[in-house]
């Protein structure tokens, strides 16, 4: 039996910090999809509820556009978002904005949670479960399998194979760190330029592994107007919409 087993078994759960990265372009949306209406709510205040929520989290840290940093602090003031302890402005890439979150939570928090503001439907147990696996295995991350068949495309757009599915997933958020070591692997992806598609792609580069947990469909990353759409649809599956 695992830690995690424990945990739920005991009512206690290990605590984390959260950083919620919140300092993207919108490019795809066409406007800023943080503030878009989801049920009466903004996306973003969707995300912060969660963590705000959860029995796993001692503190938010909010990485935003530093033009939004005045918006963002009122808007978590306005909905009573009582974990928030920074809000802070981002980097040029989701790298540097990551770095710059870890960087900014309290000095004594031994894991931290990194997640995307744009995932506003995650859930207070899979906040609970990626913490507790990390906790025990030093870095998780929660993933999903594919559906669909998956090929590998070259240059001139072959297909130049079929890239097994059974052990290939959908990567999600929140990922949950040892503090130390994801600042660490985060400094050390910054200081070479490093473009890295998630955080645990910086931990893989120090050679640590994440223990995968099992991801939620509903956790969906909203990127465009289509996407808002299905987030609303399940809203209304769970009666909060």
């Amino acid at each position: 039996m695992g830690l995690s087993d424990l945990f739920k078994r005991s009512g206690s759960a290990p605590k984390c910090s959260a950083v919620i990265v919140a300092a993207g372009s919108s490019k795809r949306m066409g406007s800023d999809k943080l503030m878009a209406d989801l049920g009466g709510l903004p996306v973003l205040v969707r995300t912060l509820k969660a963590f705000d929520a959860s029995e796993c989290v001692s503190e938010i840290v909010v990485v935003t556009r530093v033009e939004k940093v005045p918006e963002v602090a009122e808007l978590c003031a306005q909905h009573g978002i009582s974990k928030i302890s920074k809000v802070v402005a981002g980097g040029k890439t989701r790298m540097e904005s990551s770095l710059i979150g870890v960087s900014a939570v309290k000095a004594c928090a031994r894991l931290i949670a990194i997640h995307d503001a744009a995932r506003p439907l995650v859930s207070t147990e899979l906040i609970r479960r990626t913490v507790c696996a990390a906790n025990e295995y030093r870095a998780a991350v929660p993933v999903i399998s594919s559906v669909d068949t998956l090929k590998a495309v070259g240059e001139d757009n072959l297909i130049v194979g079929t890239v097994d599915r059974e052990t290939t997933y959908r990567v999600q958020t929140p990922q949950v760190f040892e503090a130390t070591l994801i600042k660490g692997a985060l400094s050390k992806a910054a200081e070479k330029s490093m473009q890295l598609s998630d955080d645990s792609s910086a931990m893989e580069m120090m050679g640590v592994k994440s223990f995968a947990v099992a991801g939620e469909e509903e956790n969906i990353k909203i990127t465009s107007p289509r996407d808002l759409l299905i987030a609303e649809a399940f809203l209304k599956s769970r009666g909060e919409a």
